[in-house]
């Protein structure tokens, strides 16, 4: 996974650069167009067209018949039944492209996270870093020895607050300029960074740097992962949810862009099936 987020790192960082300063809402519209039209193109080739058009026509026969024999209570109750049936059918028919189409869109999902899920920090903000150290590394009833060095731009509002039971250790970290830094940590002999992102634009931010395993390099591809053998297992920078504007309402949720790219890439994906020649 390490390779493949190296990979991916640039290209996204290349392809959401000219969407840099553009309203959350448009960059979304712009990346749900592509997206929209390679999930209808690969749907079309993996699935059975035939077929899903075949159930689709029964399943309208069946409402065709509910709405003839409304007065026949046998007829709409076995009318229903041979309904579920059909979606059922089209269900496991329409699973075959999904196997083809959730592996990609999940990477591509996963990388405009990072830029759509959280806003950049700004002068003034006060944010929470934390590391979490790995429990096997802890020695019972010893505080390690702890430092944390910012640079100009960032300071620290607090001293470093152990927590023995979590073995964690957090700090809050003010910003007083815009810009690109780096925190270095010092636990006992060893040393791990974390970037910090203050910045009024949409860009590529890490609100984790990752230990070195599949799920949490998939979930935040951002940073290169920490050590194996280190003694630090995580560091995670609170990171405000960013806010995503539809219609005149502004959504404060790291979510509300997902579920924006969601509907529109299901409103591409109708609007151009038809052109295409794709039967959903």
């Amino acid at each position: 996974m390490t390779i493949l987020n190296d990979l991916l790192r640039p290209v996204f960082d290349w392809l959401q650069y000219p969407l840099q300063g553009l309203p959350s809402f448009i960059g979304i519209l712009i990346w749900s167009i592509p997206v929209g039209v390679f999930a209808l193109w690969v749907f079309g080739k993996t699935s059975n067209q035939d077929r899903i058009a075949e159930v689709k026509r029964r399943i309208y026969g069946g409402l065709f018949e509910i709405r003839l024999f409304n007065d026949d209570l046998r007829a709409i109750m076995r009318a229903q039944t041979e309904i579920f049936g059909h979606v059922l059918h089209y269900q496991a028919l329409a699973l075959k492209p999904m196997i083809f189409i959730l592996p990609p869109l999940v990477l591509v999902m996963v990388q405009l996270h990072q830029f759509y899920g959280f806003r950049g920090l700004q002068p003034g903000d006060s944010v929470l870093l934390t590391v979490q150290l790995d429990q096997e590394a802890v020695e019972p009833d010893r505080r390690p020895t702890i430092s944390l060095e910012t640079p100009a731009g960032l300071h620290a509002e607090t001293a470093a607050v152990w927590v023995p039971s979590l073995a964690q250790i957090s700090w809050r970290i003010g910003v007083d300029e815009p810009g690109d830094y780096e925190l270095l940590i010092r636990i006992d002999n060893a040393e791990v960074t974390k970037r910090v992102r203050a910045t009024d634009r949409i860009e590529r931010l890490s609100p984790e740097r990752p230990p070195r395993t599949f799920i949490d390099q998939l979930e935040w591809p951002s940073e290169k992962p920490l050590d194996r053998d280190g003694p630090v297992h995580s560091v995670t920078l609170a990171y405000p949810d960013a806010t995503v504007g539809i219609l005149g309402w502004d959504f404060e949720w790291q979510w509300a862009w997902m579920v924006l790219f969601f509907v529109l890439t299901m409103v591409v994906a109708l609007v151009l099936r038809k052109p295409m020649g794709v039967e959903l």
